[in-house]
């Protein structure tokens, strides 16, 4: 074959090579983003990625409390009508003039209830129960637990009376020792009626024990059976129990 014949051939294979090199750079000048741009894929980032919290949670806050079954009372065998059983708080605290057990704000870091139901030592299986033990348990964080205590008592001492389904409820509370780290102890009086409702002309009486544990408190509401009196020996028993309980979970 001629150089002649030769000359287009070489023309040719320059021409595909300058053409390769033009697509080559089209397609980077496609793919690249001009500088300072984002790309329109990439998703805008969250203020929680970007810009840190100005007031960072506390390690109480970032460490959620439990309370453990553990930590309420059981009472023994002889004693126990049925086993303690998970109670809403809000229906366990007892209630007087108003809403005073409920005030432990925004220092509470958990609270739970359970309830216990108890009948007299020695006594056949198939009789009504004596009463119920409704115990609540508060958590706090820093100085709640003093707190709490501190308002209970003023709300008690305003309260020295209340009115409930008819009958005048009288209220006095004194300091119980040996109990916790503080504890208080609240009597509640009424006028004794029948199962008919009709007043038998004796008293009847039940008692509320309030147990502070270093950060946590514990409410005990006793109540007799049906609106009869409750026990106070079996109530002394179960706060003292109860604070035995709440001492070994927070250790």
């Amino acid at each position: 074959m001629s150089r002649h014949a030769q000359r287009p051939m070489a023309r040719t294979r320059r021409a595909l090579a300058l053409l390769g090199t033009v697509a080559l750079a089209a397609a980077c000048t496609a793919t690249e983003d001009p500088p300072g741009s984002a790309p329109a894929t990439t998703a805008p980032a969250t203020a929680s990625t970007s810009v840190p919290p100005t007031d960072p949670p506390s390690s109480s806050a970032s460490t959620p409390v439990t309370i453990p079954t553990s930590a309420f009372v059981e009472l023994p065998a002889e004693l126990r009508k049925s086993p303690r059983r998970t109670t809403p708080v809000e229906e366990a605290l007892p209630k007087l003039c108003g809403n005073e057990f409920g005030t432990g704000g925004r220092q509470v870091t958990a609270s739970a209830a359970m309830t216990v139901t108890y009948r007299k030592a020695g006594e056949p299986a198939s009789n009504v129960p004596q009463g119920m033990i409704h115990q609540t348990i508060f958590a706090f964080d820093g100085d709640g637990a003093p707190g709490y205590l501190s308002r209970l008592r003023t709300a008690v001492q305003a309260c020295p009376s209340y009115d409930q389904s008819g009958n005048r409820v009288t209220v006095t509370s004194k300091a119980l020792p040996g109990a916790g780290d503080e504890a208080l102890l609240l009597t509640r009086t009424w006028p004794e009626t029948s199962l008919n409702g009709e007043r038998t002309g004796g008293t009847a009486s039940s008692q509320i024990a309030v147990a502070r544990v270093d950060s946590a408190v514990t409410v005990f509401d006793d109540q007799g059976w049906e609106g009869t009196s409750g026990n106070p020996a079996i109530l002394d028993r179960v706060v003292r129990d109860g604070v035995r309980a709440i001492d070994a979970w927070q250790r």
